[in-house]
């Protein structure tokens, strides 16, 4: 049954990270000042088909979620909508599936839909505006590997949370002369790894981006224990490869699914111990990077993501998807964004300026 009037519904798709429920609510209170109701469909994409799951929003229900972690409305990467098979190929979803998604808008009465989540979900969200289903993209990962902003809500957050962690092996590694290893997410982009890395002082930062070997790092220590540093801090993302160009995963995956990374920082620790006979210990952060309040940072992205999202349904510009470009929040076509990946530039600042403070990249640059 259709609402009395007009309506907004949202989802959040793929994994969860801080920042979710500050667009939530941002939505949500943009809804209500510009006369539509809300409504969130439950278990990202899966809410839209038979059984369809939903729940009202209003500004009552979502107060105080915007320092809350997670998502309201839950959330899955899995299911009849799973659009990614790789960096590069992509499913087509099945006309019929699409039909009942907008049989679903259709018996609501929606005036748009706002599809918050990362490269594969908007790959979908892509494919409704295609079908004909209104709908506005929200970009959300926490690796920020999306080319079509300059950050994704959820990133810093990430980085606060691999930089304390280094602040603490730091403290460690000192006390016990160890090398310790941190491995941090970062499937296609090392973005995580590069700015905790500059941020909480690692030795050495090995990212998907740049080649690095076993002697550089080797070497690296060696250097440091020659002027009285006998600890080291490195830092890896968990989609750098090997020196022979294979990457480390933690399984085997089921059709359709992405590939499960996890394992280099005990490979490197490892190797390590191997070549120098040294105390090597490795922490792999996981799923601590997605979870807990948002920063200061991501919560004023995602509010002013959550507040253009429900503008761009008014305005019906459907088949777009905000984005950051400093200073401004502006919209590009869903279409476009989903094709610029976010890797990290070899010779830009950021890893010059990890040069210039003498930090290695297991390379010989």
């Amino acid at each position: 049954m259709k609402t009395q009037k007009p309506c907004v519904g949202i989802l959040t798709s793929g994994g969860d990270c801080p920042g979710l429920n500050a667009v939530i609510r941002a939505a949500v209170l943009a809804s209500e000042r510009l006369g539509y109701s809300c409504i969130g469909f439950l278990r990202g994409f899966e809410g839209l088909v038979d059984p369809v799951e939903y729940m009202p929003l209003t500004p009552a229900n979502t107060n105080g979620i915007l320092t809350t972690g997670g998502t309201i409305l839950g959330s899955t990467n899995r299911g009849q909508f799973s659009a990614t098979v790789g960096e590069n190929d992509r499913l087509s979803i099945d006309r019929g599936l699409l039909g009942s998604v907008a049989r679903t808008v259709h018996q609501l009465g929606l005036s748009g839909l706002i599809c918050i989540g990362g490269d594969g979900s908007l790959a979908i969200a892509d494919q409704f505006h295609q079908f004909g289903i209104p709908v506005v993209g929200v970009p959300k990962t926490i690796d920020n590997d999306l080319g079509a902003t300059a950050f994704t809500f959820g990133f810093d957050s990430a980085v606060s949370a691999a930089t304390d962690a280094l602040d603490r092996l730091r403290t460690t590694a000192a006390s016990h002369e160890r090398i310790m290893v941190l491995e941090v997410m970062g499937r296609h982009a090392g973005w995580i790894a590069l700015h905790a890395g500059l941020a909480g002082g690692a030795d050495v930062i090995l990212i998907p981006e740049i080649s690095w070997d076993f002697d550089a790092i080797c070497q690296k220590i060696m250097n440091r224990e020659s002027v009285g540093r006998r600890h080291t801090l490195i830092v890896v993302a968990e989609g750098a490869t090997l020196p022979t160009g294979d990457l480390v995963c933690m399984a085997p995956t089921e059709v359709n699914e992405q590939v499960k990374l996890g394992g280099i920082g005990q490979i490197v620790a490892g190797e390590i111990a191997k070549r120098l006979d040294r105390q090597t210990r490795t922490v792999v952060l996981g799923h601590l990077q997605r979870g807990g309040s948002p920063t200061t940072f991501d919560r004023v992205l995602a509010t002013e993501f959550g507040v253009l999202a429900v503008q761009l349904i008014q305005k019906g510009r459907f088949g777009e998807m905000v984005c950051y470009r400093p200073p401004e929040i502006e919209s590009v076509p869903i279409a476009s964004a989903i094709k610029l990946l976010s890797q990290v530039d070899p010779h830009g600042s950021a890893v010059q300026t990890g040069r210039g403070l003498g930090i290695s990249f297991g390379d010989t640059g």
